[in-house]
C-alpha cells in the first residue's frame, strides 16, 4: 500500500525541482558565457601572427581560457578580466573578437607588432569599456581622432608610447576625469597640450616626451594636479617659461622638461617639492643663477641643468642635498671655484661640470666620493692633478676627462690605482714629464687620451698591459724613443694616433696583428725603414697617415693602400710605388697616361707625339682634375682637423654615462648600462643578433665616405640598416646630435630612406635605417648580367622617383651634399629610395676641407663650385650630382671611367654627342625591348642642364620633377632602336 502525499510534502518536492530546473538554468547560462569569452579570444588569435607559438595553450575545445597563457579571470565568476600579452612579438590587427570579452579591464599587448590606424572602431570601443590600455611599442600609425576619448568611461591607464602616431593630442582627453597615467612618449605628435588638460586632477604620470609638440605650456590650474608624480614633456618643442605654480603639485617626484626651448628663470615654487626625486631642464635657454632655495629639495637624486645660460657661482647650497646621486651643470657659464660643500654628498655618484668657466684647484673631494664618472673638460682649472695614494675613487671611477684646461705638471703615477677606469681624457692642458708606466695597471681602460700636452720621454712598453685599450692618443706632444713591440698585446685597438712627436725607429711589424685597427695616424715624427707589407691585412682601415717621416722603400699593395690618399703618404722622399709615382729599384711600372676626348682649344691642337694620342683637357676634366688636386692636398689639413674634433667631444663620455638612458648595443665596452643613449623614431629595437653582434664585418652592406653599414634584424623579423659613422670627425657634442639626427628622422616621403632611430656615445654613433632589400642604383646599373638589366620604363621611374626625393629635401630645407649612385636604393617593387642625406649636418662644423674629404670617393659628381672656397654650397650643388646620376643612368657608364690611356668624363662625351646630334647612341645598348629615343633624348637634355658649369643655370629640383612628368609619353609610337 502507497504513502500518501500530503500537501506538505507536495510543497517540498515542487521547491526541490524549482530550484533544480534553476542550477541548471544557471549552470548552461554560464557555460554559454564562458564559451563566449573562448570564442572572442579565438577570435583574436585567428586574426594575428604568432612567429614563436606563444599562444599554444590557446585551445578552442577548452571550456574556460581562465588557464591559458595571459589571461587572467575574477575567481568569483570565472570571466576574462586581464589579457596581458606584451613582448609576444605578435602582429597583425586587433580583432574585434577581443569585443567578446564583456568583463575584460585590462588590455596589455605592448612590445609586439601590432599595426594599423589607431582610429579602429575597435579600440575606440575598448577604451570606453576598459581601465588600463597598454598598446606601446608597437606599429601604430595615424593620427588620434578626437571622439575616441568622448566615451572613455572608468578609463584610468592609457598608454600608446613607441607607436608611429602623428597629428595632435585630442582635446577631448580632457574629458576622461578618471584617467591616472597617460603616456604618449616617442610618437611623433605635433601641435600644442590639449585644452582644458590640467582639469584631468587624478593625473599621477604623464609623459608625453619624444614627439614634436610645441606652444607653451599652459599654466592655468596646473596648481590642481594635487596627485602628479611624473610630470614629462622633454625632447619636444615646447616654448616660453615653466608655470610659475608647478611647486604646487607637491607630490611630484620626477620633473623633466629637457630638450625644449624654454626660457626664463626658475620658478620659486620648486623649493616646495620636497618629495621631487629628478629634476631634469637639460637643453633649454633658462638664465638666471641656481638659487639657494635649492637647499629645500632634500628628495633630490638627479639635477640636470646643463645646456642652458646660467650664470653666476656653483651654490654651497648644493651640499645639502645629501641623496643627490647624479649632478650635471656642464655648458652653462659657472664661474668661481667649486664648492668643498659638495664633499657632504657622500651619495654622488657622477658630476659633469663640462664646458663653463670653472677656476682654482680640483678640490679634494673629486676624488674622496666614491664617483663613477667625472667631468671637468672645457674650463679654467689649473694647478697640478693630484690623486692621493689612499682615494676612495680608486674603486669606483669609471669615467675621467679632465680636458681643456690649464693643468700643469706630471701625471700621477697614482693613475694605475683606477682599476675600473674604462675612460681617461687629459689631453689640451700643460702636462710635463713622462707617460706613467703604471697606464698598463688600467685592464678595463677602453680609451686613453693624453694628446695635446707636452710628455716627454718614451712610450712605455708596459701600456701593452691595458690589453682591453681601444682607443690611444698621445698625438702632439714632446715624446721620443720607437713605438713599443708591446702594442701588439692591443688586440681591440681602433685608433692609435701618435701624431706631430719626435719617435723615432720602424713601425712594429706586430701592428699587422691589430685587425681592429680603423684610424691610424703616425705623421709629423721621425719614423724610419719601410711599411710592413702585412699593414694590407687590415680590412678596417679608414685612415692610415704616415706622412712627414723619413720612411723608405715600396708601399705595400692591396687593400686599403690600393687607394691610399697621397697625402697620407707625402714627405717621405724614399718611399716608392704607384701612389707617390715613383718606381721602385728593379721596378717598370707602367705610365699613367690621362687623355679624355680630344677637344679644341682656341689655339688648335698640338701634337706632343706621333705615336701617342692629342691631350688636350676639357674644361670639365680640368676641374676635375683640379678639385682632385685640391682634395689631395688638403687631407693633411683634414686630419689634423678630424684630430681636433675628435678631441673637442669633450662634452664626452660623463654626460652620456649619467643622464643619457637606453641601451648600450656598442661593441665598446661601458662601465654603465647608462654609457649610449638609443633613440627609435619607430618602436621596436630589440636585435635578434644581441646587441654586441650589431656591427658583424659578415653583414656589411658597404661603405662611403661617411661610415660603414651593416645589415641586422629586429625579433620581429623585419631587416634594419645600421650605418657606423666614421669617428672623430662625426662626432658631434651629443645636444648637437641629438638635435640634428631629430630633424632626419622627421623627413618621410616614398623616395627617401626611412630614418627609424639612432645610438651615440661620444666614440660611437649609429644611424638605424629602413632596410632596402634590392641593393644600390649603383650596383643594378654596373654589376648585375646583361639579362637583369633595368629597362628603360624601370630607369626612368628611378629617375623620377630620385628627383621627387630630392625635391622634397630641398623643400625641407636639407641639403645631400652626397648625391651619387650607391647612395640610391631599390626596394623590392622598383621604387628609388634616396639613402645618406644630411648626413654632413653631423659634422662638428660644415667644413669645406672635411667635406671634401668625405664625398672625395664622389669626384664625378662634385659640382665645380666644391673646388672654390669662396662660392656657398648650396642645394644647386646636389642638382649638379643628380644630373651627373641621370647620365649615368641612360647611358649605363660611370661619370669618370679610367681606360688603358685615357680618362672619359661622361659629362663631355654626351655633351659631344649631343652637338654632333648623335645623342641616341649614347643610350645603354643592354636596354631590351621597344622603348621611346625622344624621351631618352629628353631626359639626356634634362640631365645635362642640371650639370651645367653655372649654378644659376641648373633648374631647382621641383622644376625638375615637372619637366620629368611632361616628358614621360607612352611608348607607343616613337622610335626605336634596332
Amino acid at each position: 500500500m502507497g504513502t500518501k502525499m500530503t500537501p506538505f510534502h507536495l510543497t517540498v518536492t515542487a521547491l526541490v525541482l524549482f530550484l533544480f530546473s534553476t542550477t541548471i538554468l544557471v549552470t548552461n547560462s554560464l557555460n554559454i558565457a564562458l564559451n563566449d569569452d573562448v570564442l572572442g579570444l579565438m577570435v583574436f588569435k585567428a586574426d594575428i601572427q604568432d612567429p614563436y607559438n606563444k599562444l599554444s595553450t590557446w585551445n578552442e575545445e577548452d571550456d574556460s581560457p581562465c588557464n591559458w597563457i595571459g589571461v587572467t579571470c575574477d575567481p568569483y565568476s570565472n570571466r576574462v578580466t586581464e589579457l596581458h600579452l606584451p613582448g609576444f612579438s605578435l602582429s597583425g590587427h586587433i580583432s574585434k573578437g577581443l569585443l567578446r570579452l564583456q568583463y575584460l579591464h585590462t588590455l596589455s599587448l605592448s612590445r609586439n607588432n601590432f599595426t594599423g590606424l589607431i582610429t579602429n572602431p575597435i579600440l575606440t570601443q575598448l577604451i570606453k569599456n576598459s581601465q588600463f590600455i597598454d598598446l606601446s611599442e608597437n606599429g601604430f600609425s595615424g593620427s588620434i581622432p578626437d571622439p575616441i576619448f568622448v566615451q572613455c568611461g572608468s578609463l584610468r591607464s592609457i598608454n600608446l608610447a613607441n607607436n608611429k602616431l602623428t597629428g595632435q593630442i585630442p582635446d577631448s582627453i580632457a574629458s576622461c576625469l578618471t584617467l591616472q597615467n597617460i603616456d604618449f612618449s616617442s610618437n611623433q605628435l605635433s601641435g600644442g597640450l590639449p585644452k582644458n588638460i590640467w582639469s584631468l586632477t587624478s593625473l599621477r604620470s604623464i609623459d608625453l616626451s619624444n614627439n614634436f609638440l610645441d606652444g607653451e605650456i599652459p599654466h592655468e590650474k596646473i596648481e590642481t594636479l594635487f596627485d602628479l608624480r611624473v610630470f614629462n614633456l622633454s625632447s619636444n618643442n615646447f616654448s616660453g617659461e615653466l608655470p610659475d605654480k608647478i611647486g604646487e603639485c607637491l607630490l611630484l617626484k620626477v620633473v623633466d622638461f629637457s630638450n625644449n626651448y624654454l626660457v626664463g628663470t626658475l620658478p620659486e615654487s620648486l623649493q616646495k617639492l620636497s618629495l621631487c626625486n629628478v629634476v631634469n631642464l637639460r637643453g633649454n635657454y633658462f638664465s638666471g643663477e641656481i638659487p639657494e632655495w635649492f637647499r629645500s629639495l632634500k628628495s633630490l637624486e638627479m639635477l640636470d641643468l646643463s645646456v642652458n645660460n646660467f650664470t653666476g657661482l656653483v651654490p654651497n647650497a648644493l651640499g645639502d642635498l645629501e641623496s643627490l646621486k647624479s649632478l650635471n651643470l656642464s655648458l652653462n657659464q659657472f664661474t668661481g671655484e667649486l664648492p668643498d660643500s659638495l664633499g657632504k654628498c657622500v651619495n654622488l655618484s657622477v658630476v659633469d661640470f663640462s664646458w663653463n668657466m670653472l677656476t682654482g684647484d680640483v678640490p679634494g673631494w673629486v676624488f674622496g666620493l666614491r664617483l663613477k664618472g667625472v667631468s671637468l673638460s672645457g674650463n679654467r682649472f689649473t694647478g697640478n692633478v693630484e690623486f692621493g695614494e689612499t682615494a676612495a675613487g680608486f674603486e669606483s671611477l669609471e669615467m675621467l676627462d679632465l680636458s681643456s684646461n690649464l693643468f700643469s705638471g706630471v701625471i700621477p703615477s697614482s693613475i694605475g690605482n683606477f682599476s675600473r677606469l674604462v675612460v681617461l681624457n687629459m689631453s689640451r692642458n700643460s702636462l710635463v714629464g713622462s707617460v706613467p708606466s703604471s697606464l698598463g695597471g688600467l685592464k678595463a681602460a677602453s680609451v686613453i687620451d693624453l694628446s695635446h700636452n707636452s710628455l716627454n720621454g718614451s712610450i712605455p712598453n708596459e701600456i701593452g698591459g691595458a690589453g682591453l685599450l681601444e682607443e690611444l692618443r698621445l698625438e702632439n706632444n714632446f715624446l721620443i724613443g720607437s713605438i713599443p713591440d708591446q702594442i701588439q698585446n692591443l688586440s681591440d685597438l681602433t685608433t692609435l694616433s701618435l701624431s706631430r712627436n719626435n719617435i723615432t725607429g720602424v713601425i712594429p711589424v706586430d701592428i699587422a696583428k691589430l685587425t681592429e685597427l680603423e684610424y691610424v695616424d703616425l705623421s709629423f715624427n721621425h719614423l724610419s725603414g719601410s711599411l710592413p707589407k702585412e699593414l694590407s691585412n687590415l680590412t678596417n682601415l679608414v685612415t692610415f697617415n704616415v706622412s712627414h717621416n723619413e720612411l723608405e722603400g715600396e708601399l705595400p699593395l692591396g687593400g686599403f693602400f690600393n687607394t691610399i690618399p697621397l697625402s697620407s703618404v707625402s714627405d717621405n722622399p724614399s718611399l716608392c710605388g704607384s701612389i707617390v709615382n715613383e718606381s721602385c729599384p728593379g721596378g717598370h711600372p707602367k705610365p699613367i697616361v690621362l687623355n679624355p676626348n680630344p677637344s679644341h682649344s682656341e689655339h688648335g691642337s698640338t701634337s706632343l707625339n706621333m705615336s701617342h694620342k692629342r691631350i688636350i683637357l676639357s674644361i670639365s676634366a680640368i676641374i676635375a682634375i683640379g678639385a682632385a688636386v685640391f682634395i689631395a692636398l688638403g687631407v693633411i689639413v683634414v686630419t689634423i682637423l678630424n684630430l681636433h674634433v675628435r678631441n673637442s667631444i669633450n662634452r664626452s663620455a660623463a654626460v652620456a654615462l649619467t643622464f643619457s638612458g637606453g641601451d648600450d648595443f656598442s661593441h665598446t665596452r661601458s662601465p654603465s648600462s647608462d654609457y649610449g643613449k638609443l633613440v627609435m623614431f619607430t618602436g621596436d629595437a630589440e636585435f635578434v643578433s644581441g646587441t654586441h653582434a650589431l656591427l658583424n664585418k659578415d653583414c656589411e652592406l658597404g661603405r662611403g665616405g661617411f661610415g660603414v653599414v651593416y645589415w641586422t634584424a629586429l625579433r620581429n623579423g623585419r631587416s634594419v640598416a645600421i650605418k657606423k659613422l666614421h669617428v672623430p670627425s662625426m662626432s658631434k657634442c651629443q645636444e648637437d646630435f641629438d638635435r640634428e639626427v631629430k630633424k632626419l628622422g622627421t623627413i618621410r616621403h616614398a623616395n627617401l630612406v626611412l630614418l627609424e632611430g639612432y645610438y651615440w656615445t661620444p666614440s660611437l654613433q649609429l644611424l638605424i635605417n629602413e632596410y632596402v632589400s634590392s641593393g644600390s642604383l649603383y650596383k643594378h646599373l654596373h654589376e648585375g648580367n646583361d639579362e637583369n638589366t633595368l629597362s628603360w620604363r624601370e630607369r626612368f621611374e628611378i629617375i623620377l622617383g630620385t628627383a621627387r626625393g630630392l625635391a622634397h629635401l630641398h623643400q625641407m630645407k636639407v641639403i645631400h651634399y652626397n648625391m651619387k649612385s650607391t647612395n640610391v636604393l631599390i626596394d623590392c617593387s622598383g621604387e628609388a629610395k634616396v639613402g645618406d642625406f644630411g648626413l654632413a649636418a653631423l659634422l662638428p662644423s660644415l667644413d669645406r676641407h672635411v667635406l671634401s674629404g668625405k664625398i672625395q670617393s664622389a669626384l664625378g659628381y662634385m659640382a665645380p663650385e666644391f673646388a672654390c672656397q669662396t662660392v656657398k654650397i648650396t642645394e644647386k650643388c646636389d642638382i649638379y650630382g643628380f644630373g651627373i646620376l641621370v647620365l649615368e643612368v641612360v647611358t649605363g657608364k660611370k661619370p669618370v671611367e679610367y681606360m688603358e690611356d685615357d680618362v672619359v668624363i661622361l659629362c663631355d662625351m654626351v655633351r659631344g654627342a649631343l652637338d654632333n646630334g648623335r645623342a641616341d647612341e649614347c643610350i645603354d645598348r643592354k636596354l631590351k625591348g621597344d622603348f621611346p629615343i625622344e624621351e631618352c633624348v629628353s631626359v639626356i637634355k634634362l640631365g645635362l642642364v642640371c650639370a651645367s658649369q653655372v649654378p644659376s643655370n641648373r633648374p631647382d629640383m621641383e622644376e625638375v620633377v615637372k619637366i620629368l612628368e611632361m616628358i614621360q609619353c607612352p611608348c607607343e609610337g616613337q622610335e626605336e632602336i634596332e
